[in-house]
């Protein structure tokens, strides 16, 4: 009897392209770059069998593929649906699993801080809700929705009663706008505070640079060789840093600060200068108003709300200090901390540009009105459980 002749298979210029990709891409799994290249030698009119030489692989896969493809085009290279073994959970085992991962462990009597996937696999167990259960399918039920109970993030609710007033002005200048009215050329923004107790320890093994696949390696150990403070104040608009170290905060070392800023040009001849602090023992109160009011007449202090330092800028820049002076903190003594301070102020200032401050008013009223929803669900939520 005569054999039969092999499918013809005839690609268009996408699907050529597109096989092109899973025969010789990096990421493509194995059985998608086979399949790819079975039809892309197909193409070029190659018999079963001289495919399947050059493949590796059996005649009757080579016959199988391209026969999918010539019926079906792309999509029939793909793995047919399989009926498998019938599910062991159902719909309502998933949502109970996330609804008991969407709780705090107190709340069921569990003597945990906080859930993880081994945890809550035996605690639906122990409930009876499934008779077993592995923590790499619960891992895979909570990944649908992205939850995380293991995780966790500290917060600080709002109790300065004029939040918004409070945080507004601090927000309108850094917009350039001070109780409605455009700020002018000679009126500035300063925004200032302190940076307590930065160590100098001296490790008791001198650090090693990184290499090849290695990172840089500090030692565990070190001597302690004191702790300085560092105040700084950041010009908001000009992007300019002053700095200065002493041996610990205080009314006296803040207004020093202040002397500093405001003896020099072109804040002494300023019509205003806006300072913006938080609510740190330095600067607090009506007292610190009058105080720096009196010392410089042309100066205007602002605070921001209660527990809300993140609306200062200044707190910005004492992060990148953090990352990038401090952190590994490997000094010999504190001079060594004032000098590489100051020689950071001078390398921040020669290239620094204005922080790109894009949280407004707008974005202010909308966390306030979340924060109120919040408070009213949870309120809700006590009344029930006490009518319960």
């Amino acid at each position: 009897m005569p054999l039969a002749s092999a499918v013809p298979v005839v690609l268009t210029a996408s699907e050529r392209h597109r096989l092109k990709k899973m025969a010789y891409g990096h990421k493509t799994p194995h059985q998608a770059r086979q399949r790819a290249t079975i039809v892309l030698l197909a193409a070029r009119g190659r018999p079963n069998a001289r495919i399947a030489a050059q493949t590796c692989l059996h005649v009757d896969t080579v016959r199988t593929w391209r026969g999918r493809f010539a019926a079906g085009g792309l999509p029939a290279l793909a793995d047919r649906k399989r009926s498998g073994r019938p599910g062991s959970f159902t719909a309502l085992h998933v949502a109970e699993v996330k609804s008991l991962a969407c709780q705090l462990p107190a709340e069921s009597g569990a003597p945990l801080s906080r859930w993880s996937c081994p945890e809550l696999a035996r605690e639906v167990v122990a409930r009876s809700v499934v008779g077993s259960i592995s923590t790499s399918t619960v891992r895979r039920w909570l990944k649908q929705d992205a939850l995380k109970p293991w995780q966790y993030r500290s917060w600080i609710f709002i109790r300065d009663p004029n939040f918004r007033a409070t945080a507004q002005r601090v927000l309108d200048l850094y917009a350039r706008t001070f109780d409605g009215n455009p700020l002018g050329e000679d009126e500035y923004v300063i925004s200032a505070d302190e940076k307590t107790s930065i160590q100098a320890r001296c490790r008791c093994h001198p650090s090693l640079a990184p290499g090849q696949a290695r990172a840089m390696r500090v030692n565990h150990e070190y001597d302690r060789g004191g702790a300085l403070a560092y105040l700084a104040a950041y010009d908001v608009h000009q992007a300019k840093v002053f700095g200065r170290c002493g041996p610990k905060t205080g009314i006296v070392p803040f207004m020093n600060l202040v002397t500093q800023i405001m003896s020099t040009e072109p804040y002494a001849s300023a019509r205003r200068v806006f300072w913006i602090v938080d609510n740190g023992s330095s600067h607090r109160g009506k007292k610190a108003i009058d105080r720096l009011t009196t010392a410089f007449p042309n100066a205007v202090m602002v605070h921001t709300p209660v527990h809300a330092s993140w609306t200062n800028q200044i707190e910005i820049f004492f992060s990148i200090v953090q990352r990038k002076v401090v952190s590994p903190n490997d000094f010999t003594d504190l001079s060594e901390v004032r000098d590489r301070l100051r020689a950071f102020e001078d390398r921040y200032n020669a290239t620094a540009q204005p922080f790109q401050w894009r949280f407004t008013t707008s974005d202010l009223d909308d966390l306030l009105a979340r924060l109120d929803r919040h408070t009213l669900d949870q309120q809700e939520k006590s009344s029930a459980r006490l009518a319960a």
